[in-house]
């Protein structure tokens, strides 16, 4: 059997093409000013994950192909703590399941290994030059939550994917709870309403009392911070120095 060809088009569309940036301006032209109060202890801000999704009936495909590829799935960071062995890790192409596995599993003591990655046999007829929809569902049966990214990619060459180099897609940003994603400049939105940053100032978006994102001012650089949410929602930021225990507050700061 000759390999599908599934290139680093895809893993580059998976990996990187999920999410809108912001440029710091919020939602509107007018700068939002802030509120300042006093938070005794360190906020514990994170998001909530959880969903109602019923586990799908993915199961390998039954019926002869010509060819396929191999592919090693790793979960991001964020979404590992919550990896258990019912999960599954599935390969759509053009809307048709091509192959599924759970994470890697020791076969005797039945715990995870292999840092919560899935391998993946994906099947296929495709040749070089298609042009087709190819998607990764992820599963995650503790959260009850279907995570999808999708691209449209033409195929090229052969490739065993996430065996030399990691491929971590962004399961995050291909969430049914939170379909709308932005990245925004913690700093600047900072400056903006006279806030100075500070390395290690503490920085959540929340919608209401629920947080959306959530991330440390860097030594080095730019922090991005990445919003998740729904279309027309208003984020409040909130922003705090553990060293005064002080929490700034900036109202109707990004609009989704």
């Amino acid at each position: 059997m000759k390999k599908m060809h599934l290139t680093v088009v895809l893993l580059a569309s998976l990996l990187f093409g999920a999410c809108s940036s912001d440029d710091g301006e919020g939602g509107s032209n007018s700068t939002p000013g802030y509120t300042e109060t006093t938070l005794n202890g360190a906020p514990t801000w994170q998001i909530d994950w959880t969903n109602n999704q019923e586990r799908p009936n993915w199961e390998e495909p039954t019926q002869a192909y010509e060819n396929w590829t191999l592919m090693k799935v790793q979960i991001e960071d964020v979404l590992k703590p919550y990896v258990t062995e019912g999960d599954l890790v599935a390969v759509f192409v053009n809307n048709e399941l091509r192959g599924v596995s759970g994470p890697n599993v020791d076969l005797e003591t039945g715990e995870l290994i292999d840092n919560c990655r899935f391998l993946i046999k994906a099947w296929g007829n495709e040749t070089s030059s298609q042009t087709v929809n190819i998607s990764l569902r992820y599963y995650c049966q503790q959260l009850k939550h279907i995570f999808t990214l999708s691209d449209n990619i033409t195929l090229d060459a052969d490739a065993e994917i996430g065996f030399d180099k990691l491929m971590v897609p962004p399961f995050t940003q291909g969430s049914e709870k939170y379909p709308v994603v932005k990245t925004v400049g913690a700093e600047s939105m900072l400056t903006k309403v006279g806030i100075t940053p500070v390395s290690g100032y503490v920085v959540g978006a929340f919608v209401g009392d629920e947080c959306r994102g959530t991330i440390t001012l860097s030594t080095t650089g730019s922090t991005s911070l990445v919003i998740y949410g729904r279309s027309g929602e208003s984020v409040t930021l909130k922003c705090y120095d553990a060293g005064s225990k002080r929490l700034f507050t900036i109202a109707d700061a990004v609009k989704m």
